[in-house]
């Protein structure tokens, strides 16, 4: 796990930059509220908002993510209001709590924007039960996010914003469908089960520190789509927690508080949520959790009975996901990963044409957001295929087969982005078997995404040497090709097997 974090390629050190740029935003978002004279609990919501609007907001575009930004508040304000006019009546409470949680899952529907909203909202409402907000704060509290999301944004949109040279690409939107065939309303329907579960059984071990178990539940679900993945992330989510108590023990607990210590481990567990999300969940949750403690431990409430309630917790809400996944309206790994599959496949087909029309001298044609959209979209296909490549699977047959498709597609983006790095130099030439080896490369998309079709067999080998030595476009569209072809054997066998990934 740790060779993972640290070993794991970070292209252009967008890993870097990205947790460099959240530490500096909140870290420059807290100490303006320190600034302005709010209290520590102020201080603390508006650093949490700073670190949402960071860390969700995945807009395609500068100003898509903007004016997401801008409306965080719009929804966020309301639930603070709701959240802490409701803390003396505590079913109406629980049920707005729900509700919120629903709301949000079902908001993924609409896209990046939708999400990072729905994440926000439920956020806010949680985050008024960590810090046990009031009515008469909340002046302070909304003063508080507004200064921390502006001085977030100078960060985000002016001093550091290297967006503006490279595509941004939004994280791809889940499967759609109509009523209960889309996923994003099942989900949200499995997230408020599973959630009222978790609030359930969280306040039989805690009337105080119920809610960690419903936020437990939440972020099982972000960012998931199958059972499948969302067992994954569920066992992940406990494994992260459980490693972050035990670096709590040696690390927060000792500090006792200590201000200024415990913010420069605050600013550190920023860092590693942010380096280690696109590669590790339990990374990812082990610093969460140091900084739940850190944070604790400066509003002077942590001990080491504190961190065994939150595993617990951790675990109940974990329990109520997958509950909610496997019992209600579940979608399967199979389904998930057959939709992720083909859209990666029809996106490989588009960078194919936009490359061979920049080589056929289109000034308009551009491979390279088609290339970002590519790396996205597998970054789903892993995701669904998780459940079947981990280490713990007992489907050895599956798992060799999610094994070779996942190879495959890697090897269809390597020839991609080499396709597209030729295309991008003015100098290339144009070869006319360019759109021969192209149709083929359609042709095979074709088959893979028609049920019953399979790819006819690719160039010879010695076809592939002399276009490679003739011209490296066509080397590259070659090797494409085989892999597509190559790609039709576990494929097939895989919608041969219906209940391949559960």
């Amino acid at each position: 796990m740790l060779k993972r974090v640290f070993v794991a390629p970070d292209p252009g050190r967008a890993r870097l930059r990205f947790a460099s740029r959240a530490v500096l935003g909140i870290t420059l978002a807290v100490a303006v509220c320190g600034l302005a004279g709010h209290s520590l609990v102020a201080a603390i919501t508006g650093g949490l908002a700073a670190l949402l609007a960071l860390f969700t907001v995945t807009d395609a575009t500068v100003r898509g993510q903007a004016v997401t930004t801008a409306l965080l508040p719009v929804v966020g304000f309301p639930v603070l209001a709701l959240a802490a006019g409701l803390h003396d009546y505590p079913v109406a409470r629980d049920f707005a709590f729900l509700a919120v949680m629903g709301v949000g899952v079902y908001a993924r529907r609409w896209g990046p924007r939708g999400h990072s909203l729905g994440v926000f909202a439920f956020m806010t409402f949680f985050a008024t039960q960590f810090l046990h907000a009031e009515v008469r704060q909340l002046p302070q509290l909304y003063a508080a996010v507004l200064l921390s999301l502006t001085a977030s944004s100078v960060v985000r949109f002016g001093l550091w914003c290297y967006e503006r040279r490279q595509p941004v690409v939004a994280a791809p939107a889940p499967p759609a469908g109509e009523g209960l065939a889309r996923a994003t309303t099942r989900q949200a329907i499995q997230a408020t089960a599973g959630g009222a579960f978790a609030l359930a059984v969280g306040q039989v071990l805690s009337g105080e520190r119920w809610y960690w178990a419903v936020g437990a539940t939440w972020w099982v679900f972000v960012n998931t789509t199958s059972r499948g993945e969302t067992l994954v992330r569920g066992f992940r989510r406990v494994l992260g927690t459980l490693f972050g108590i035990a670096a709590g023990l040696v690390l927060v607990v000792p500090l006792n508080g200590a201000p200024v210590p415990s913010a420069l481990l605050v600013a550190v567990s920023v860092f590693g949520i942010f380096y280690t999300a696109a590669v590790s969940y339990s990374w990812m949750m082990l610093s969460v959790t140091v900084l739940a403690g850190s944070l604790y431990g400066l509003l002077g409430v942590l001990d080491a009975s504190l961190l065994g309630l939150r595993l617990a917790e951790t675990g109940v809400g974990a329990l109520g996901a997958v509950l909610a996944v496997l019992l209600i309206l579940p979608i399967t790994t199979h389904a998930t990963t057959d939709a992720w599959v083909e859209r990666a496949l029809r996106c490989v087909h588009a960078c194919t044409a936009e490359a061979a029309a920049r080589l056929a001298g289109s000034e308009s044609a551009d491979p390279a957001p088609r290339v970002a959209e590519l790396e996205a979209l597998l970054g789903r296909v892993r995701l669904s295929l998780a459940p079947l490549v981990h280490p713990l699977s007992p489907l050895r047959e599956r798992k060799g087969r999610a094994l070779r498709v996942l190879a495959l597609l890697d090897v269809c983006a390597r020839e991609v982005r080499g396709l597209a790095s030729i295309a991008g130099d003015p100098e290339a030439s144009h070869d006319a078997r360019l759109a021969a080896a192209c149709w083929r490369v359609e042709a095979a998309v074709e088959a893979l995404t028609t049920r019953g079709s399979v790819p006819g067999k690719p160039e010879a080998a010695g076809d592939l040497l002399h276009a490679a030595v003739a011209e490296p476009a066509l080397a590259h569209l070659h090797s494409l090709e085989k892999a597509l072809v190559d790609l039709a054997a576990p494929l097939q066998r895989t919608r041969c097997a219906p209940a391949i990934g559960g």
